[in-house]
């Protein structure tokens, strides 16, 4: 059974050692967190609404397609992420957390979706989609059955998922433009250096900081999809 408890000092989340996770932040990085969720529902919302109305001006119908999976990942991990973060500490958090940590997989995927299908070879690109689904089931089947247990090694699928793409680097730079590619650089690396924070628990605010970052490099890809779209 798992024990939920919150703590005003010592801030930090945590799993110990018999598998009990604790929630330790106190009022002002409830608030900090809070904002910065609020913040990125409200954008990604207008965001999102922009994109999938431009899509449905300048697109071709598979790239609509691959738009609206990528919106549907986008705003998934939003708003399963504020909702699971701002929940009161109960057994239904630790049910949030299961679909929190799913939607990271969800939005990898969904990200990749409208830049691997530009791809002019489709075989390619057919494979390396399914590839890349493929092991976002596998993690989001993992996350939901067995929480908990593998969240240490997930950390490293994420990053190691997220720059899977470097693979197809250059089948992806004859398709994309080349600010794109720098949006796509940016926002992997805003992924990256945020996850300094997402380990550094004994940080007061360290959760807040590492969701900035996530707001951040997911707005860097969402305008490499943007320009992809536009281009």
């Amino acid at each position: 059974m798992k024990i939920f408890r919150l703590k005003q000092i010592g801030s930090h989340a945590r799993i110990d050692t018999k598998g009990e996770v604790h929630w330790n932040y106190d009022r002002a990085e409830l608030i900090a967190d809070g904002v910065v969720h609020g913040l990125g529902v409200i954008s990604g919302l207008i965001a999102a609404t922009t994109l999938v109305v431009l899509t449905g001006v300048f697109a071709s119908a598979p790239e609509i397609v691959s738009v609206s999976v990528y919106v549907a990942g986008l705003m998934a991990m939003l708003s399963v992420s504020a909702a699971y973060n701002l929940w009161p500490v109960s057994p239904r958090k630790w049910m949030l957390r299961r679909f929190d940590h799913s939607a990271i997989y969800m939005l990898i995927a969904a990200t990749y979706t409208p830049i691997i299908t530009q791809i002019k070879d489709h075989a390619f690109a057919a494979t390396l989609l399914c590839g890349v689904w493929g092991v976002a089931i596998i993690g989001i089947l993992l996350k939901l059955f067995m929480p908990g247990r593998w969240d240490k090694l997930s950390v490293g699928l994420y990053l190691a998922m997220g720059w899977s793409g470097l693979i197809a680097y250059e089948s992806v730079k004859e398709s994309v433009p080349n600010l794109a590619l720098w949006f796509i650089a940016a926002g992997g690396a805003l992924y990256t250096f945020g996850v300094i924070f997402h380990a550094w628990r004994r940080l007061r605010f360290q959760n807040a900081i590492w969701h900035s970052f996530v707001l951040l490099g997911a707005a860097c890809h969402y305008t490499a999809v943007l320009d992809v779209i536009m281009a």
